[in-house]
């Protein structure tokens, strides 16, 4: 089978340089390229056709996400792994998100990373058990309630029917005051009706939680 060709992208020539001669040592790949930024890395992969791009998260002069998101955007046929010190969620998702075949963090052992990138050339997801555990949590965890406690109060009397009016009297508010957190429900939901705000409350789990 023929090798499997990478493009390398970091912004420390000394971790690019280790990959190099990594890769380079070990049977069945071929390293075509560097690139030390996002905007470089998107040109490179262009030109090179690279099965495999492996691409670190935060680099001055354009980042990772950046990258990802615009080699998705113009249909090019590489595979990004991503190769990186960061595992918050606000690394991990987006990432993904965007169109990142795998995500393995720096410290994982040589085969594992050998391995990775076999498994990313195949179109195979391919996740650090510590960003696996992220995601999986992260479809677990139920996103946080865009409306306030009384507005999600308010909505939740509107969904089993209560006129404004009897609203005011549960709450001890005013009737002007139950308008005033409905216009806000509407707003944040963007709805503009009562039924569509039930609707949209039920299918983002505003409505139905314990």
């Amino acid at each position: 089978m023929p090798d499997i060709s990478l493009l390398l992208v970091d912004d420390h020539p000394v971790v690019r340089n280790g990959l190099r001669g990594m890769f380079e040592s070990a049977p069945g790949f071929t390293v075509l390229g560097e690139a030390s930024n996002g905007v470089e890395a998107v040109e490179l992969a262009a030109d090179l056709n690279p099965d495999v791009v492996l691409m670190d998260l935060r680099m001055p002069g354009g980042g990772g996400l950046d990258a990802i998101t615009e080699l998705t955007r113009r249909g090019i046929r590489s595979k990004v792994l991503v190769l990186t010190t960061w595992d918050t969620d606000t690394d991990t998702l987006p990432a993904i998100e965007a169109g990142a075949t795998g995500y393995l963090l720096k410290d994982a052992p040589q085969d594992d990373l050998f391995n990775a990138v076999r498994q990313a050339a195949e179109g195979r997801t391919v996740l650090s058990p510590a960003v696996a555990s992220r995601l999986v949590t992260a479809v677990r965890t139920p996103a946080p309630s865009p409306l306030a406690a009384r507005e999600r109060q308010v909505l939740e009397l509107v969904a089993k029917g209560t006129p404004n009016r009897d609203i005011a009297r549960e709450l001890f508010i005013s009737e002007a005051t139950v308008k005033t957190h409905l216009s806000h429900v509407f707003t944040k939901l963007g709805v503009t009706d009562r039924a569509a705000a039930v609707a949209k409350g039920y299918e983002q789990g505003i409505l139905g939680r314990d």
